[in-house]
């Protein structure tokens, strides 16, 4: 048995493997589950004890050769193939899909971008706000339905005090911190995620985004308020006639509804104007000389506007889509169509 093994220790020294397929051959005669090196093994069960102290020695030997053997030609066919093939199989076999930004993403930054190009800087706050930067300071009066708790989410506190914290209704609080923190001139925009304690449908839902502007300084007047509205308009829909409704709003005085001028040529026009040709985006007005005091301005000697719009509903006019619920049911049907409207 010990001539064999060794013939078998030689044949293996002597082989020098021309291809892959040669090599996996020598792997499986020698070293494969029914190989050479198996029935060498079983073999050797049955050798007295005095010859398995000679024989174990030469087996293993010959088992060691046959493996180091495969190993040095396993890499050097291996570098090879990847050399001559110049491909790395590393790579996903299919392309990665490119993915598109969210409507309301896009319309945020257009938003942005407008305000952007006539001086408004952007502004940011926390969305659990205290009772001060949601109602008290923005001249909300104490029997104001918007302090119910049918309209706003309010958080229980510790102390069981559960009206002095609540997410807040609207971005305004981001303007009384703006105007706390900061002296005039001001002029900056808050877009960010709002809260109300409202049913679901198809036009409205308990949490989504608004973007509020605020600009104060000397001398600012209603006319500038118009002025830069009108050059909002323009640059995001086209639009270049607005009108302005009287409304009230605790926090300026005086407040306007501001509607743009759709047009009527075709039937989702009609649907969306009610016939009448205009669609009311904002509100907006002068900010109410209180507010301006409760935030530390001397309201005699400071002026400014404000205007806020839902981010959502400004996404649903460009895009002309009918359902606000759309824009949160991920569905990648619809999300594939603003792909190419990536920026």
């Amino acid at each position: 048995m010990e001539n064999k093994i060794n013939a078998y220790i030689a044949e293996i020294t002597a082989f020098e493997p021309k291809n892959a397929e040669e090599l996996e051959n020598f792997r499986i005669r020698f070293l494969g589950r029914k190989g050479i090196i198996g029935e060498l093994f079983e073999e050797f069960k049955t050798v007295t004890p005095e010859q398995k102290r000679v024989l174990g020695k030469v087996l293993n030997e010959c088992k060691q050769a046959a493996e180091n053997k495969l190993e040095v030609f396993k890499n050097s066919f291996n570098s090879t193939t990847v050399s001559e093939n110049k491909q790395d199989l590393s790579l996903p076999s299919h392309p990665a899909v490119l993915g598109s930004r969210h409507p309301i993403t896009l319309v945020r930054q257009q938003i942005v971008d407008i305000f952007s190009r006539i001086g408004f800087t952007v502004a940011d706050g926390p969305e659990i706000e205290d009772d001060w930067h949601i109602f008290t300071a923005l001249n909300f009066p104490e029997e104001h339905p918007a302090r119910d708790m049918q309209d706003t989410f309010f958080i229980e506190t510790k102390e069981g005090d559960r009206d002095s914290i609540a997410l807040r209704t609207h971005t305004s609080s981001v303007q009384v911190r703006l105007m706390e923190n900061n002296k005039p001139p001001l002029r900056s925009i808050m877009p960010g995620r709002v809260y109300r304690n409202e049913a679901i449908s198809a036009r409205s839902l308990c949490t989504f985004h608004q973007v509020e502007g605020l600009y104060i300084d000397k001398g600012v007047s209603f006319a500038d308020m118009k002025q830069t509205l009108l050059y909002f308009t323009t640059e995001m829909f086209g639009k270049s006639e607005i009108r302005l409704r009287p409304s009230y709003f605790p926090f300026t005085e005086p407040s306007a509804e501001m509607d743009v001028y759709w047009g009527l040529e075709t039937e989702t026009d009609y649907r969306i104007t009610k016939g009448t040709g205009w669609l009311e985006i904002m509100g907006c007005g002068m900010v109410d000389p209180n507010v301006l005091e409760n935030c530390g301005i001397d309201s005699t000697v400071y002026s400014g506007f404000a205007f806020g719009m839902g981010i959502e509903r400004i996404a649903l006019l460009k895009y002309q889509i009918p359902d606000i619920r759309m824009l949160y049911e991920n569905d990648m049907r619809f999300l594939r169509q603003f792909k190419s409207e990536i920026v």
